[in-house]
């Protein structure tokens, strides 16, 4: 099994124990707390009920969005940072349904991929589109991995736990995280919004707790067909509660404009 191989990185989150996989069917820590392995080959190592807005719909318009290309030109830079590492072990942080995780490490040597998100829905649908990666439902706040387990991590687009990152990532390890900028979805912001929007507070906050080595900026323009203009609005927070409008919404391209951070730790 996969996931045997590599079961030095879990912690329990219950108890800080080490834990091991037993008989390919559970992971359990030295204090005997255990979590079952889902026969779709994910764990759920949460330890409380956890509500998520993001559903089945919303991770399926995802991968739709992703998979059609619109972030590949995302994904060829983050790969190419990754590539100056051998066999990394990289952990996506809000993986959702894995979709960015498993286009990143295409084509990287070695690489062992692990993806926690919060969402169950997001992870069951990892597990079932994506084989040969570690799929966890967690909380980062009180995540199921060692200290230092991960040369790599990966926060796309999602809430970041400073704090958990530099305790997982090792010391010579790499932080990467994609904030949007002011033009991110702009053909969609400007219908339902009237303020704009700065990631300045987002990008001071990274500095504050992560040695900043290098900052990308990546922007573009793609033409959006229409069979994807219903599941990127699905796949957005900047639509949610706006759904009624969404429905008339016509669009013929979409901005991509995002800055990708990179540290290490202080």
């Amino acid at each position: 099994m996969y996931m045997q191989r590599f079961e030095s990185i879990f912690q329990c989150p219950v108890c800080t124990s080490p834990m091991k996989i037993i008989e390919l069917k559970s992971v359990v820590c030295d204090q005997h707390h255990t979590f079952d392995i889902a026969k779709q080959g994910y764990v759920n190592f949460l330890t409380r009920p956890v509500h998520s807005e993001y559903d089945k719909a919303l991770f399926e318009a995802r991968k739709t969005v992703i998979d059609s290309g619109l972030y590949e030109r995302l994904h060829s830079m983050i790969r190419e940072i990754i590539d100056e590492e051998k066999a990394p072990k990289v952990l996506d942080t809000g993986c959702g349904e894995g979709s960015h995780l498993s286009h990143i490490l295409r084509d990287v040597s070695g690489a062992v991929g692990v993806g926690i998100d919060i969402a169950k829905e997001g992870i069951l649908s990892a597990a079932k589109y994506y084989d040969d990666f570690i799929w966890c439902v967690g909380d980062l706040a009180n995540s199921p991995f060692s200290k230092e387990s991960f040369d790599i991590i990966l926060n796309i687009l999602s809430p970041a736990n400073y704090a958990e990152f530099t305790r997982l990532v090792k010391q010579d390890g790499l932080l990467i995280k994609v904030v949007p900028k002011s033009g991110y979805l702009k053909e969609i912001r400007d219908i339902f919004y009237t303020e704009a929007y700065s990631n300045e507070q987002t990008v001071e906050r990274f500095k504050e707790n992560f040695r900043n080595m290098e900052t990308y900026q990546l922007s573009y323009k793609v033409p959006l067909h229409e069979n994807l203009i219903q599941p990127l609005l699905q796949m957005t927070p900047l639509t949610w509660n706006k759904i009624d409008g969404a429905n008339e919404v016509h669009i013929t391209e979409i901005t991509i404009d995002l800055e990708i951070l990179v540290g290490r730790k202080k």
